[in-house]
């Protein structure tokens, strides 16, 4: 299964809207802000997308006028309405959330991340692990954080190790690597 089978999402989010990135700051004069999507590439971060920006439990919307990657895994978004500096400043630490209908569609093995939270995880002999209560992004492949008791276990999302997410029954099979678990 490759990393990018399970999307990006908040644990605890509405199901209509799914939190596809965080805004870090602006960028030049024009009024675009520097966004660390939730996970490469960000499909969801596109021209002409509405999206919605969370920011002290107020929601507001707006149309992506302009989005490019920017580097360091941050991508530039050029909003509707927002001509400079200043205002592009004032969204620091909003979230950028899509309606789930506006997304693409996903392939029958993909997942969106907050649909994974709170499915139990278990080896392929039946060994009930812990519960997923979030997924992350490494950088190469997509982390499950599974809490076991008072510990909390990264099972990585790769073939090797998950080797099914089963929707109906709320589960997670794996087959750990060696050390995995200690």
């Amino acid at each position: 299964m490759p990393a990018a089978d399970v999307r990006p999402g908040r644990a605890g989010s509405a199901a209509e809207v799914v939190a596809v990135g965080d805004i870090v700051g602006a960028h030049a004069l024009r009024g675009w802000v520097r966004v660390r999507p939730h996970h490469m590439p960000a499909p969801s971060l596109a021209v002409g997308r509405m999206v919605l920006l969370e920011q002290d439990g107020v929601r507001r919307e707006a149309r992506v006028t302009h989005a490019a990657p920017h580097g360091r895994g941050l991508v530039l978004l050029g909003l509707e309405g927002l001509g400079d500096r200043t205002a592009a400043e004032a969204l620091r630490g909003a979230v950028v959330l899509v309606r789930r209908a506006d997304l693409p569609a996903l392939d029958d093995d993909e997942y969106w991340y907050d649909e994974v939270v709170g499915f139990d995880v278990e080896t392929l002999d039946g060994v009930v692990v812990g519960r997923v209560a979030g997924v992350m992004y490494n950088g190469l492949h997509d982390v499950l954080e599974v809490r076991a008791g008072d510990r909390e276990l990264l099972i990585p999302v790769v073939a090797d190790v998950v080797r099914a997410i089963d929707r109906a029954a709320r589960r997670v099979r794996i087959d750990p690597l060696p050390g995995l678990l200690d």
